[in-house]
């Protein structure tokens, strides 16, 4: 260890529409929701991360929650820079130190972006204390953190289910071949069970309810083993206006999620269908590999290996596989270099 490690500090950010992960010292130190707490009338942050989370969708005409990022890129700069900062403040490493050390950091960001957006992040980086801002796409960091050598000569398609975006990429030689970005993810799979239980039961949910229902008994297919039990769902009713309750079962989800599941499973097969044969090869020998915390509702393994006729692996930790990922990228900057932008 150097005298400039004293002064630098190594971070990496899996800066996500839904949950903020940073590791620092090869552990995961922050994990919390991407979302903010703002005063309207003197523009303060009031609250960062789980404490937003528990305001949102409660609070009065002068607090306002954002969710700064959206589709996988930054929505609204200032709070996303905000953001940043506070959560950065929060890592317990650094918050002993008597001076702020300069920061290093790898940020992972959607194959799909533009340059403008990719911009914003570096900008909102830099602002937020970082000296060196790397920038490493999604798809490689879920790849390496799930374990696969993406130098190889030798074709690897990684799924990664975020908040905003599903990234569908064919990997080889340290490089992404063919990708699809598709703005149909975790969070589009809330807004449909929103709209599903108001369509159908006439009852008005908030987005954290509709998040819980989905964490609870969601899932890709309709005949699933071990299914969840039925649950209990509390809202408002449309046509009375008073509180009620309904119980739905993981059948209605399934539906629900249908028309939205059917969408990634057309952008894995027109990313299957761009894919050079060779690699194609590779693949139906290795099978297409899950990452993300989309990735985790039931049975959508089982939909998309029905669909490709491939085996589908969902990786180990899959909320924590790009986190993980552009960890090891951070560790090894000289060896991965070359992925990042």
């Amino acid at each position: 260890m150097g005298v400039f490690d004293l002064f630098t500090q190594d971070i990496a950010i899996d800066l996500g529409t839904a949950n903020t992960l940073i590791i620092h010292n090869d552990k995961v130190v922050v994990d919390a929701p991407s979302i903010v707490a703002i005063d309207r009338a003197t523009n303060k942050i009031i609250a960062v991360g789980h404490d937003a989370r528990m305001m949102h969708g409660k609070t009065h005409e002068n607090i306002k929650t954002i969710r700064p990022l959206k589709d996988g890129v930054i929505a609204d700069f200032n709070a996303s820079e905000h953001m940043i900062r506070e959560m950065i403040k929060s890592i317990p490493g650094l918050k002993s130190r008597w001076f702020a050390p300069s920061l290093r950091m790898v940020i992972c960001i959607p194959s799909g972006i533009t340059e403008v957006e990719k911009r914003a992040v570096r900008d909102s980086a830099e602002h937020a204390g970082a000296k060196e801002v790397y920038l490493i796409h999604e798809p490689m960091a879920a790849a390496i953190g799930i374990g696969v050598d993406v130098q190889e000569p030798k074709g690897n398609m990684i799924i990664d289910i975020g908040g905003g975006t599903t990234e569908i990429a064919v990997l080889a030689l340290g490089g992404i071949v063919c990708d699809k970005s598709i703005k149909v993810a975790g969070d589009v799979f809330t807004n449909d069970i929103a709209f599903y239980m108001r369509a159908h039961h006439n009852l008005y949910v908030g987005e954290p309810t509709a998040e819980q229902i989905k964490i609870e008994i969601g899932s890709a297919l309709e005949d699933i083993e071990n299914p969840p039990a039925e649950y209990a769902v509390k809202g408002r009713d449309l046509l009375s206006g008073k509180p009620k309750q309904v119980i739905v079962t993981y059948k209605e989800i399934a539906k629900a999620l249908d028309k939205s599941i059917t969408r990634i499973e057309d952008a894995i097969l027109e990313a299957l269908s761009m894919t050079p044969p060779e690699l194609a090869a590779d693949i139906y020998n290795s099978g297409i590999y899950m990452a993300g915390g989309g990735s985790m509702l039931r049975g959508l393994d089982m939909r998309i290996s029905r669909k490709t006729e491939l085996p589908v692996y969902v990786a180990e930790d899959p909320l924590r596989a790009v986190v993980r990922g552009t960890g090891i990228a951070l560790k090894n900057l000289e060896k991965y270099n070359f992925l990042m932008r």
